[in-house]
């Protein structure tokens, strides 16, 4: 069930993984979620290959929007940052079926960027995203 109304004007093309724009219903809670890496609660980051960080930030991630109430289809906007560009443009194929798995085909508005350096010594990725859960 699709909580929200993409926005994609035909002016920006057809977007591929992504959403260009999502309204949110009347009436809904705004939930924002800090970054999250691989890292375990003591900051040590527990898996080296790229796609086994970006499993571990997604679940996390998944977990605090879990913990709010909400479900993966909430999530209106999400910002993905890594380290190793050329690590994520290797690993689409399975990062494709990590997202599946976990988000279906739910697509929010996102962005990824890359960056030097994360605070979590060895974390590679980085995940936050703005969830909007309907009222009840």
């Amino acid at each position: 069930m699709n909580v929200f109304e993409t926005v994609n004007p035909p002016a920006l093309g057809l977007p591929r993984g992504y959403t260009n724009g999502l309204l949110a219903p009347p009436g809904s809670r705004v939930l924002f979620i800090a970054g999250q890496t691989a890292a375990d609660g003591n900051g040590h980051v527990l898996h080296a290959s790229f796609e086994e960080q970006f499993e571990s930030a997604l679940d996390k991630t998944l977990l605090v929007l879990k913990t709010a109430g909400g479900r993966p289809e909430h999530i209106a906007r999400m910002t993905v940052y890594v380290t190793d560009m050329e690590a994520y443009r290797r690993s689409r194929e399975d990062l494709g079926q990590i997202w599946r798995t976990r988000m279906g085909t739910h697509y929010p508005a996102m962005a990824l960027l890359g960056v030097t350096e994360l605070v979590d010594r060895g974390a590679t990725v980085e995940i936050e995203a703005t969830a909007v859960i309907p009222a009840s």
